[in-house]
């Protein structure tokens, strides 16, 4: 017994160590000797929390701005040819749409007249629906729902059957098109749906578009605890997302959204540290490196997959990310800690010591211009 008893203690002796002693040695060493350009990562100085990755490119810049003026002045036929010269990239169809609906949120008489002069325009129908569901939980806003006002909640709830009869309509003017399909994926959790139900729309949905990322996202909302489903099932489903993400796709993060989703509601929660989600986290890294680097998604998801790398004890593969992320850090979850600067660096500073990464023998220069 009194050998058991002595094992205990020093099992228990390690723990102790290890969860209060070593953050607390790591977190003096990276305040006191981190030295980021001596590991190959941008100085604290250079570090920007405007943006969690580089603005799009200019050209890209310039065509949304384009298609938003010329919107505004009251013509609306570059905006339908913006979307529609997407052509079945769903992704980027649907992204252009999510542009056009900020557009119309300034000012939507070009919107009122492109579908006065096309109304069998799927993609203007899909765009009614869509803004139909953003005014509805314009309404409701992001609190539990115990903490919404009744009224607003009862106007909510009204708001969205017809949000979905306007999307079924819009299907039907194109059957091929996934849009339609999003819209309803989104409304379906707050318009109360079940699951069979819900399953309904999501096979539609992955019918037309197996791989959709804002689709998936929707999906594991729907799937999580605070709506119609459970940890257990959210999980379930982000796994799935990571095992059909295509090569060049960035639907393996949709895992991380669903970390991330746990973190939020159980912020004391410690993360598994487990052979099948350390599997997880470095097979998501490798479909990353197929993503086109200028996907404007695959910065926030690097943030995200840095930040649970770190907490998974994957110190080596989290400092690549880091190197990878560069001096921008306005993302999750470093907004969260008050001030993304600061999170950032302390994060930072633990992969390069945990790692036990040297540094190189010739620091690397980065220039100071953003």
């Amino acid at each position: 017994m009194t050998i058991f008893l002595a094992i205990a203690l020093g099992v228990f002796l390690i723990v102790l160590y290890l969860l209060f002693i070593t953050p607390l040695r790591v977190d003096r060493w990276v305040e006191t000797h981190f030295a980021a350009s001596a590991y190959g990562l941008p100085p604290r100085e250079v570090l920007d929390d405007r943006r969690p990755g580089p603005p799009p490119a200019a050209h890209r810049a310039q065509e949304m701005q384009a298609v938003a003026d010329a919107a505004w002045d009251g013509d609306w036929k570059p905006a339908e040819r913006y979307v529609r010269e997407a052509g079945e990239d769903w992704d980027e169809r649907w992204a252009r749409l999510e542009l056009l609906q900020q557009i119309a949120r300034e000012d939507g008489a070009w919107f009122d007249a492109w579908r006065a002069a096309e109304p069998g325009n799927c993609d203007a129908a899909t765009l009614h629906a869509s803004i139909m569901v953003r005014r509805a939980w314009e309404i409701r806003g992001g609190a539990f729902a115990h903490e919404v006002p009744a009224s607003d909640m009862n106007r909510f709830r009204a708001m969205l059957p017809a949000a979905i009869e306007e999307a079924r309509k819009a299907a039907l003017l194109d059957p091929a098109n996934p849009g339609p399909w999003v819209v309803m994926v989104t409304a379906a959790r707050g318009a109360q749906y079940g699951h069979s139900q819900f399953n309904w729309l999501w096979e539609g949905l992955i019918a037309r578009a197996p791989h959709h990322y804002e689709g998936h996202w929707q999906g594991l909302q729907y799937w999580c605890a605070k709506w119609y489903g459970s940890n257990r099932q959210m999980m379930r489903f982000a796994r799935q997302a990571v095992r059909k993400a295509p090569a060049g796709s960035p639907l393996a993060g949709i895992y991380l959204h669903a970390l991330n989703e746990l973190t939020d509601r159980s912020p004391s929660l410690a993360l598994p540290v487990t052979p099948m989600t350390r599997s997880l986290l470095k097979r998501i890294a490798a479909s990353f490196d197929q993503v086109a680097p200028d996907d404007e998604r695959l910065p926030v998801l690097r943030h995200l997959l840095a930040y649970y790398m770190l907490r998974s004890m994957m110190y080596a593969p989290a400092l690549e990310q880091f190197r990878r992320i560069g001096p921008w850090c306005g993302a999750e979850p470093w907004r969260k800690e008050g001030n993304p600067v600061v999170a950032f660096e302390a994060a930072r500073g633990r992969a390069v010591k945990l790692s036990r990464t040297r540094p190189a023998p010739t620091p690397q220069a980065f220039g100071l211009s953003r």
